[in-house]
């Protein structure tokens, strides 16, 4: 499969479902909730996030805190997982970003390689419209 820029509500592949981080895990490990949020500093997160599509896969990798390069990992839900509200009811309704969370783990099963970030410009401008939420008190996570 080559790889370009993320298409929006593109699924990956039948199945498959993928959570982006700046973190180094390998395979077999565990996400769990209870860890702090990648996107609002001292958060402890009731959920874990994944989604079917690159797109918003890449996002998550691109926006996560902390240093280093973004990494999309594929991963196995464990137990139950539902929509997440964050997106499906607020932005997206019906799911299209195939954004989900759990509270049970998340395994590890490999790292994404080879993929395509989003264009500087459409991530500045991602990075402009969270901190004017930000900013008007509108980012809180519905976790």
């Amino acid at each position: 499969r080559s790889m370009s820029e993320p298409v929006p509500f593109e699924i990956y592949s039948a199945g498959v479902f993928l959570h982006g981080t700046k973190a180094h895990l390998t395979a077999g490990t565990l996400l769990v909730p209870g860890r702090e949020s990648n996107f609002e500093q001292g958060r402890l997160m009731n959920y874990v996030y994944f989604t079917a599509t690159l797109d918003a896969a890449v996002w998550g990798a691109e926006l996560a805190s902390g240093d280093g390069p973004g990494r999309i990992y594929v991963v196995a839900p464990t137990g139950a997982f539902e929509d997440d509200p964050n997106v499906t009811d607020k932005r997206f309704p019906g799911n299209p970003t195939q954004s989900f969370r759990s509270r049970e783990p998340l395994r590890i099963v490999e790292e994404l390689t080879g993929w395509v970030g989003h264009s500087p410009q459409k991530l500045q401008a991602m990075r402009d419209g969270l901190e004017s939420l930000r900013q008007q008190g509108a980012a809180r996570i519905e976790d």
